[in-house]
């Protein structure tokens, strides 16, 4: 059972985050870009609402489910292009940041493979995802409440 009913209690604040991801939905990010990002972020993160919430979306999208097997040995798996791989190799460090940030090498990658735009729309989705971890995770959220 989840610990408090945050939309409820402070229902301003959880719009603005609604409406901010809705506005990151909307921009010009892959689709499945954008859910392979959040399960590996919350997989990182051990957020199990947000796993099962955004493993459902990215199946909806077309994902496959080995391809959602093997997210979580990326590196090792032939089954994601450079563009992916550089999504989540940004998403990992933005997430565990550690004493150096994101490193040089992979914003190049980033650089690389997204334009300005979707550059934005990853910078944001990591972001945003984290905050959904965070949120999740404390409050023991439970599958299913979306």
């Amino acid at each position: 059972m989840s610990r408090l009913n945050l939309p409820k209690l402070a229902p301003e604040v959880y719009q603005a985050w609604a409406a901010a991801e809705m506005a990151i939905q909307r921009g010009p990010l892959d689709p499945v870009v954008r859910e392979l990002v959040k399960i590996r972020v919350s997989q990182i993160n051990g957020c199990l609402f947000c796993i099962d919430m955004h493993t459902t979306q990215a199946r909806k999208e077309g994902e496959s489910e080995q391809r959602i097997f093997h997210l979580n040995a990326w590196r090792e798996s032939t089954l994601f292009t450079d563009t992916e791989q550089a999504a989540l190799d940004y998403a990992e460090a933005a997430t565990e940041l550690g004493p150096h940030g994101v490193s040089d090498e992979i914003w190049a990658a980033v650089e690389k493979h997204f334009d300005e735009g979707q550059r934005g729309g990853l910078v944001a989705i990591t972001a945003q995802i984290n905050l959904w971890n965070r949120l999740g995770v404390p409050l023991r959220l439970q599958p299913g409440g979306y």
